[in-house]
C-alpha cells in the first residue's frame, strides 16, 4: 500500500529565492504480491510462458473469470412463503383443509400467493450483479506464448503471462508494466489508464514501468508489454465481486415485519391454545367437545386474529409507490427499498460520475498580461490535435467551441478556424511533453507558433515566470490539472511569450449542490466516499457546500485505533478519499453497526460492493452494469435531484405503512383480548361467517390506503417498535372496554336475543377498530390532514355494508344471525365514529410524550442504557463544539474590527498626505 507524502512549504525560504513547481504525488494502493507468486512473474518477455507452464498454472490458479453463483428461481419464490406471519397463515390453511372449511382455505391460499407473486415479480426484474461484473471484462487479448504473439481468450490468462496493452484496450487481468514495447524494445513512454469505474479517479492515471494496471480499466494512450500478476477473483475487480457475493443481509423491512409478526403470532398461538384446551375440557362428552368442532372454532379465531392481509396490503402499497417513483424516472428493483429509503439518515455518495460529471471541463484560467479567457481558449484550440481521443484535448476543444465567438458561429460543417490556417502541426510528444502548431494569420499574413503542454515545460519555454509557478502550485494544491499555453511574439518564430495556464477539473453536476442541501434539510447527512485524490475530493466538497473534513483511507484501517474510534471517525467525517471498494464497504458496515440506515449512490464497479451492502443502494444514470445490478434503486434521469423525489415519495409510503400497521396491530390485540375473555367467561362465540366477513371486508378496504393523503416527515422515519406496540396495546384495551360495554349493555340491559346479539357485536367489532384507521393514518389530530376521498369512501362503504348485514340479518338464523334493526345499527355505528375521535386524542398525547428516554426508563435494557449514554455524550460534544465555535467567531469578529480601524487610520493618513 502506498504511503501518502504531504507536501509542505518551506517556511525558512530566503527572500528572493525562486519558487519551484510542487509535485503533488499521486496516491495509489498497490496490491501485495506474495514471494511465492512473485517467483512466477519473472517470465522472459521474448518467449512468454510455454504451453506446459500455462496448463500447470491453470490447475493452480484456475481460469481468469469470476465464479458464477446463480440463485434457483424456484427457491427464490419459496422464500416469499417464509417468515413468522406466513408460517401461521400456512398452518391456518392446513387446519382449514383438515376440517374441510374450503372457503377459508381458498381465501387464505389466495392471500398467500398474491403476496408472494407481488414481491417475486418486482424483484425478478433485477439482473445478477456478478453477471454484470463479468460483462465488464475483456473477451480476448494478445499474449506471448511459446515465443509467438497469439490472440487468446481472456479466461485462459494465468499469472506470469506476458500480454500486450495498446490504446483502446480493456486491461484483461491485473498486471505489472514491463517498460517494453510490443517488439521487446525498451520504452520510456508512459501509459494513460482510465480507471475511473474501478477507483473513482476522475483523471486518467499515468503509469510507468513497474506500476500495476487493473483488470477492466481502459488504456487511453500508449502501448507496453505487461506481466499478469493476478487473475479471476484475486484481481481488484474480483475482490469487489467477492464482497457482493457475501453480502446477503436480511433487509430492514423484513426485520421489522418479523418483530411485529412475532408479537402478534405468539399472542395468537398462546391464547388460541388456551381456548382449545378449555373448550376440549369444558365440552367433553358433548357434540361441541368433538375435536373437529373445537379445532374449527379455533381456526376461525386464528384466521380472524392473525393479520392475514398485512403482507399483502404492505406489498401492494409499496408496489404502487414503486409505480409512482417510476413516473419520476426512479426505478425500484427491490420492493422493500421503497420503505427503507424513508428511514435512511446517512447517504454515502461516490464522487466521480455521481456528484461530478466524470468529464474534464475548462475551469477558471490564470492569465498573463492582458490576455483573456477567450484568447487562451482560441490559441489552445489552434494547438489541439483534431480527433484526438484524449480527455484534456476534448475538454479544451469543447470549451473553445462553446465560448469563443468565431468558433461558435462558424458553419457546422467547417472544421478550420475562420481567419487562421494551421500550416504545421506537431502532436503531443511524451519526451517534450507538449504540442506545437505553426499558424498563418490570414488577416495579416503573418505566421506565429503556439505551444501547449505541461506547465513546467511551457514556463521554461518562455524563459521563466514566477507568477505562473505560484498560480500552478495554487491550482495543484486544490487538485486542478494545469496546462500551459504560449505563443511567439510578432515577427519572431523562436521567442515565446506566456498566454496563461488552463485549469481543468471534473466539475460537480449542476444539481448536486442543491440535492445535498435538500438532503440536509430532510435530515439526511451526505458523505462523499471516493477513490480520487484527497486534494481533489476537498476541492469538490468545497464547491458543493459540503464540510471539508475529508479523511484518507488510512483512517479506516488504522491499527492504533479501536473499532469504536474508527466508527466515530466515520460518523463525524464529511467523507473519505483514496479508498478502494473494501474501504467503501467498510464505511457502510461501520455506520450500520451504529444502528444507522445507510444509503449509497454510485456508478462504477468500485461502488458495487457498497451499493449491495447499503440498506438502499442507488445507481445513478449512466452507471456501469455492475453498479446497476448491485443497486436497489436505479435513477434514469441524469444527476441526483430525483433522489429527493424518491425520499419524499418513500416517506409518504412509510406513513401509510406505519398507519396500517398501527391499525392492524390494534385490531388484532383488541380482538384477541375481547374474544379470549368473553369465550373463557361467558362461553360466547361469534358465528364463523361473521368473523370471516370482518376479516375479508376490512382488509380489502384498507388496500386503498396506498392512495391516501399523508404528512411527510422532515426527518428520517423510524418504526419505533416499542412505541408502536405500546400505543397499539393502549388503544386495544380501550376498544376492548367499549366491546364489553356493548356486549353487556345489549344482553343485560336491553335483553336482546342471542342471534340479535351476534349481529350487534359483529357490527361493533367490524366498525369500531376499523374507524381507528382514520386516527392512525396521521401522527397529529385526524382533522389536520383529511383522508383521500377514495380511501374514506372505501372504509365507510364496508361499514355501510356491515350495517345492512346486521340490520337485516342477511345470513339468516341457519348461521345463528338475526336482524338487530335500524336503531341498534345506527347507534352502534355512531358510537364507533365518536369513539375513534376519543382514541385520537389518546394517540396524539402518547406521541407527544413518548421519547427514547421514556423507553429507556420504562424498560431499562443494557442496550438502551448504553444508547442513552452515547446520546448524552454526543449532545455534550455538540455543546462543546458550539461553545468553541462561538469563541472562535468572537475572535474573528474582534480581529476584523481591529483590521477595519487600521484601514480607517491608513485611509485618513493618506487623505491628510494628499491634502
Amino acid at each position: 500500500m502506498a504511503e501518502e507524502k504531504a507536501i509542505k512549504p518551506d517556511n525558512n525560504e530566503k527572500a528572493g529565492k525562486e519558487e519551484e513547481f510542487e509535485e503533488q504525488e499521486h496516491i495509489e494502493h498497490e496490491d501485495e504480491i506474495s514471494p511465492e507468486l512473485e517467483a512466477l512473474l519473472h517470465t522472459d518477455p521474448s518467449i512468454g510462458l510455454t504451453s506446459a507452464e500455462v496448463q500447470e498454472r491453470l490447475q493452480q490458479f484456475g481460469h481468469n473469470e469470476l465464479p458464477e453463483r446463480k440463485a434457483n428461481p424456484f427457491l427464490k419464490f419459496i422464500r416469499y412463503f417464509m417468515g413468522p406471519i406466513s408460517y401461521l397463515i400456512e398452518i391456518a390453511c392446513i387446519i382449514a383443509a383438515v376440517v374441510g372449511d374450503w372457503i377459508d382455505f381458498g381465501i387464505i391460499l389466495a392471500l398467500l400467493f398474491i403476496n408472494a407473486l407481488i414481491g417475486f415479480i418486482e424483484e425478478m426484474k433485477a439482473e445478477s450483479a456478478l453477471d454484470a461484473l463479468r460483462q465488464t471484462l475483456a473477451l480476448k487479448t494478445r499474449a506471448i506464448r511459446d515465443s509467438n504473439l497469439v490472440e487468446i481468450e481472456v479466461r485462459e490468462l494465468v499469472p506470469g503471462d506476458i500480454f500486450v496493452l495498446r490504446i483502446g484496450d480493456i486491461v484483461p487481468a491485473d498486471g505489472r508494466l514491463l517498460g517494453l514495447g510490443v517488439n521487446g524494445e525498451e520504452s520510456s513512454a508512459e501509459l494513460q489508464i482510465d480507471q475511473s469505474a474501478l477507483t473513482g479517479e476522475s483523471l486518467p492515471v499515468h503509469k510507468n514501468k513497474g506500476n500495476t494496471v487493473y483488470s477492466s480499466s481502459i488504456v487511453k494512450q500508449g502501448q507496453q508489454l505487461a506481466v499478469v500478476t493476478k487473475t479471476g477473483s484475486n484481481t481488484f475487480i474480483g475482490r469487489a465481486a467477492n464482497l457482493i457475493a457475501i453480502t446477503a443481509d436480511e433487509g430492514h423491512f423484513q426485520k421489522i415485519i418479523a418483530k411485529i409478526g412475532n408479537v402478534l403470532i405468539w399472542s395468537t398461538v398462546v391464547l388460541v391454545l388456551i381456548v382449545f384446551v378449555y373448550q376440549m375440557v369444558h365440552f367433553r362428552n358433548t357434540p361441541e367437545g368433538d375435536w373437529r368442532v373445537v379445532l374449527e372454532n379455533c381456526l376461525v379465531l386464528t384466521v380472524a386474529a392473525i393479520p392475514v392481509g398485512l403482507p399483502t396490503v404492505m406489498s401492494v402499497t409499496m408496489a404502487l409507490g414503486a409505480k409512482q417513483l417510476a413516473a419520476k424516472k426512479v426505478i425500484v428493483k427491490r420492493l422493500t427499498a421503497v420503505e427503507e429509503l424513508a428511514s435512511v439518515s446517512v447517504l454515502c455518495s461516490d464522487k466521480t460520475g455521481t456528484l461530478t460529471l466524470n468529464e474534464l471541463t475548462f475551469d477558471e484560467p490564470w492569465l498573463n498580461d492582458n490576455y483573456t479567457a477567450d484568447d487562451i481558449l482560441l490559441y489552445s484550440y489552434l494547438a489541439a490535435e483534431p480527433g484526438a481521443n484524449d480527455p484534456i484535448e476534448t475538454a479544451v476543444r469543447r470549451a473553445a467551441e462553446t465560448s469563443v465567438d468565431i468558433l461558435r458561429d462558424r458553419p457546422a460543417n467547417q472544421r478550420d478556424v475562420p481567419g487562421y490556417k494551421v500550416t504545421q502541426f506537431q502532436p503531443f510528444n511524451p519526451v517534450t511533453k507538449m504540442t506545437q502548431a505553426t499558424i498563418m494569420d490570414l488577416e495579416t499574413n503573418q505566421p506565429f507558433r503556439v505551444a501547449k503542454g505541461a506547465p513546467q515545460v511551457i514556463t521554461r519555454l518562455v524563459g521563466g515566470n514566477q507568477e505562473a509557478v505560484k498560480a500552478v502550485n495554487a491550482l495543484a494544491r486544490r487538485g486542478l490539472r494545469a496546462l500551459g499555453v504560449a505563443k511567439t511574439v510578432p515577427g519572431d518564430l523562436e521567442r515565446f511569450e506566456l498566454i496563461g495556464m488552463i485549469s481543468l477539473l471534473d466539475p460537480p453536476r449542476p444539481d448536486s449542490a442543491d440535492t445535498i442541501r435538500d438532503c440536509n434539510s430532510l435530515g439526511v447527512d451526505v458523505k462523499m466516499i471516493t477513490g480520487d485524490q484527497l486534494i481533489i475530493a476537498k476541492e469538490v466538497a468545497a464547491r458543493l457546500g459540503m464540510g471539508r473534513v475529508i479523511l484518507d483511507a488510512n483512517h479506516l484501517v488504522d491499527p492504533t485505533k479501536s473499532e469504536e474510534e474508527v466508527t466515530v471517525h466515520c460518523q463525524r467525517a464529511d467523507g473519505f478519499a483514496q479508498v478502494i471498494p473494501e474501504h467503501k464497504y467498510r464505511v457502510v458496515e461501520l455506520l450500520q453497526n451504529k444502528g444507522l440506515l445507510v444509503g449509497m449512490t454510485g456508478d462504477g464497479v468500485n461502488d458495487a460492493p457498497a451499493l449491495k451492502k447499503a440498506n438502499v443502494g442507488i445507481a445513478v444514470s449512466g452507471c456501469t452494469d455492475a453498479a446497476r445490478s448491485a443497486a436497489d434503486i436505479v435513477l434514469l434521469a441524469p444527476g441526483l435531484s430525483t433522489i429527493i423525489d424518491g425520499v419524499k415519495t418513500s416517506r409518504a409510503i412509510f406513513q401509510r405503512l406505519r398507519s396500517y400497521a398501527l391499525y392492524r396491530i390494534t385490531s388484532t390485540i383488541h380482538f384477541l383480548i375481547f374474544m379470549f375473555i368473553i369465550t373463557m367467561v361467558e362461553d360466547w362465540r361469534m358465528p364463523a361467517i361473521l368473523l370471516i366477513m370482518i376479516c375479508v371486508l376490512n382488509d380489502a378496504a384498507t388496500l386503498v390506503i396506498s392512495v391516501d393523503n399523508t404528512q411527510i416527515s422532515d426527518r428520517p422515519d423510524k418504526w419505533r417498535i416499542g412505541q408502536l406496540l405500546t400505543l397499539s396495546f393502549i388503544l386495544a384495551i380501550l376498544l376492548s372496554a367499549l366491546s364489553f360495554a356493548h356486549f353487556y349493555v345489549a344482553r343485560d340491559v336491553f335483553h336482546v336475543g342471542k342471534y340479535e346479539l351476534h349481529s350487534i357485536m359483529y357490527l361493533h367489532i367490524s366498525s369500531a377498530p376499523h374507524f381507528v384507521i382514520f386516527s392512525t393514518r396521521v401522527p397529529g389530530f385526524w382533522w389536520e390532514n383529511m383522508p383521500h376521498w377514495l380511501f374514506a369512501v372505501c372504509v365507510l362503504l364496508t361499514q355501510v355494508l356491515a350495517l345492512f348485514f346486521s340490520v337485516y340479518g342477511v345470513f339468516g338464523e341457519r348461521e345463528e344471525v338475526a336482524g338487530c334493526g335500524w336503531p341498534w345499527g345506527l347507534a352502534v355505528l355512531g358510537v364507533s365514529l365518536i369513539y375513534f375521535m376519543i382514541l385520537d386524542v389518546v394517540k396524539v398525547y402518547c406521541f407527544r410524550y413518548w421519547s427514547f428516554q421514556l423507553t429507556a426508563k420504562m424498560v431499562p435494557t443494557k442496550g438502551r442504557r448504553s444508547k442513552l449514554e452515547g446520546r448524552k455524550l454526543d449532545q455534550a460534544y455538540q455543546k462543546r463544539m458550539e461553545i468553541s465555535w462561538g469563541k472562535l467567531q468572537h475572535t474573528v469578529q474582534a480581529h476584523n474590527i481591529v483590521a477595519a480601524f487600521k484601514h480607517l487610520d491608513e485611509f485618513r493618513n493618506t487623505a491628510s498626505g494628499a491634502a
